[in-house]
Order: structure tokens, then C-alpha cells, then sequence
């Protein structure tokens, strides 16, 4: 595991500290200024190394607040909107605000009573925060960078607790429906193999017909 002693961070700006982001943290411990040893209970532990996680960037800026810091879309540096990554170590009962602090859009549904998602390991099931726990705003110590700030309280110590922007639709997921599909032997449904992405991921064709005539998408 990676481990971390927090220095006082930098402010952030539009594009500068997104540099700094690389790949995803995985399994990231986040240590308290000075702290030497082990992870105890309560140092948390930040993960996004899989399939749709999105978080580059790890800084405790308080006992209690941390600043997260979301990749930009690979086509596009200057779009960051998706985040998605899990939470462990924690104790029950530990409060904590979490800041995603470089959002590039200037508007967001989450102005409008929209909240992120949550779940953890023993509630698979996907909630969403209570509203009155979620401010988005223009931050002036981020330079202006849109932030979207939660708080959280976390209850059981042996859960992992996953956060995302919304409800998570993974490429996986989608394979997945179109073998279903697929596997239902339809004659206004066919699948076919386009190519493949950069990444080398199947591009599928698929063309679904009618009496009237057929489409594809």
C-alpha cells in the first residue's frame, strides 16, 4: 500500500494542479501530518483502480475534510465530471467531508437537488446522499474551480463504501446485456463486430429491424 504524510496543499487552479494527476489512486492511504507506523482505524483508505473509478488525487486538508481530485477525460483535459472510487479503514461513527474540487462545468443537476451515490459492501443496494449534505459552488481557494462538497458518516468498520457521481453503467455490464439479447435468438436483432477501440475494445454494430423497414445504432 501507498502511504502518505499530509502537507499542507496547494491552492487549486483550472488546469495546473490536474497535471499532477496521473492514473488512478489505488489502495491510497491517507496518514495524518507527522504520523509514523501503521494505518489505524480512521486513516482512511482510497481506491479507483477499476472498471469506471475515476479519482486521481488524495489530500486530507483536515482532521475531517479531504479534497479529491477527479482525471480528466482522456480526449479532453478540460472535461472532469465522473468520479467513482471506494472508501475502507474506517471507524464507525467518523465524520467526513469529502471536496471534489475540479469540476470543469459551471452548471450541474447538482445545483438543482441531484446528490451522489453511495453504497458499501454490506447494503450493495445504490442510495443517494440526503440532499442537504451536498453543496456544489464556485470555490475561491480553487481558483474559481466548480466544487461539490458531501458530507458522510460512516457506520459499520468492516464495509467498503463506494461513492460515484451517479448511477455506475459499466462496458462490462453492457456486454453483458447484449449477449443476453443476443442469446434471445430475435429475427429483428443482430449483432455484429464493427472493430475495436484503441483500448481494443469490441465496437459492436447493431441493427434492429420492423415490417417497416430497419435502423441501426
Amino acid at each position: 500500500m501507498a502511504e502518505r504524510s499530509q502537507t499542507a496543499p496547494e491552492a487549486g487552479n483550472d488546469m495546473g494542479n490536474d497535471d499532477a494527476i496521473g492514473g488512478n489512486v489505488s489502495k491510497y492511504v491517507v496518514l495524518p501530518t507527522g504520523y509514523c507506523g501503521q494505518p489505524k482505524k480512521g486513516h482512511l483508505i482510497f481506491d479507483a483502480c477499476f472498471e469506471s473509478g475515476n479519482l486521481g488525487r488524495v489530500e486530507q486538508v483536515s482532521e475531517f475534510e479531504y479534497d479529491l481530485f477527479i482525471r480528466p477525460d482522456t480526449c479532453n483535459p478540460r472535461f472532469r465530471v465522473w468520479f467513482n472510487f471506494t472508501v475502507e479503514n474506517v471507524k464507525e461513527s467518523q465524520r467526513v467531508i469529502f471536496n471534489i474540487v475540479n469540476f470543469s462545468k459551471t452548471k450541474s443537476l447538482y445545483r438543482d437537488g441531484m446528490s451522489p451515490m453511495v453504497k458499501s459492501t454490506s447494503r450493495p443496494k445504490w442510495q443517494r446522499l440526503p440532499p442537504k449534505n451536498v453543496y456544489y459552488y464556485r470555490c475561491p481557494d480553487h481558483r474559481k474551480n466548480y466544487v461539490m462538497s458531501f458530507a458522510f458518516c460512516f457506520d459499520r468498520e468492516e464495509d467498503i463504501y463506494q461513492f460515484a457521481y451517479c448511477y455506475p453503467y459499466t462496458y462490462t455490464r453492457f456486454q453483458h446485456y447484449l449477449d443476453s439479447l443476443q442469446k434471445r435468438n430475435m429475427d429483428y436483432f443482430f449483432r455484429e463486430q464493427l472493430g475495436q477501440s484503441v483500448q481494443q475494445r469490441q465496437l459492436d454494430l447493431l441493427t434492429i429491424t420492423s415490417p417497416a423497414g430497419r435502423w441501426s445504432w
